[in-house]
């Protein structure tokens, strides 16, 4: 729950560089959150609220892929590569998925080293 945590709280850092366990454990753990309140929300018949925690999660998920981007080396314009239908997603998931520079680079230290 930490990493979901860490991430919620540099809500809008888009510098810096994510490890590949922070990225995807908030991913996981968004996923999860995203059911409870999809089921909360279909049983107490409002359904506005999976809308709601979608809208407030938005940009902390930008950020935190900005910054796994980052760690690969890329830009974390590199994001806009989900617009592209089917084959973006595809492409940010292996870019997601691959391990990050070791040392430093462009976007900041190595932060498995921190």
């Amino acid at each position: 729950m930490n990493w979901y945590l860490d991430v919620l709280k540099n809500y809008a850092v888009f510098n810096g560089r994510a490890r590949r366990q922070e990225y995807w454990m908030f991913f996981l753990i968004n996923i999860i959150v995203a059911i409870v309140v999809g089921i909360i929300g279909n049983v107490l018949d409002l359904t506005i609220l999976s809308t709601i925690y979608a809208l407030a999660v938005f940009i902390p998920n930008l950020a935190v892929g900005a910054r796994r981007l980052h760690d690969t080396g890329k830009s974390g314009w590199m994001l806009l590569l989900g617009l592209i239908p089917l084959v973006g997603f595809i492409i940010l998931i292996v870019f997601f998925a691959t391990e990050g520079e070791k040392g430093p680079n462009a976007y900041g230290p190595d932060p498995k080293q921190a």
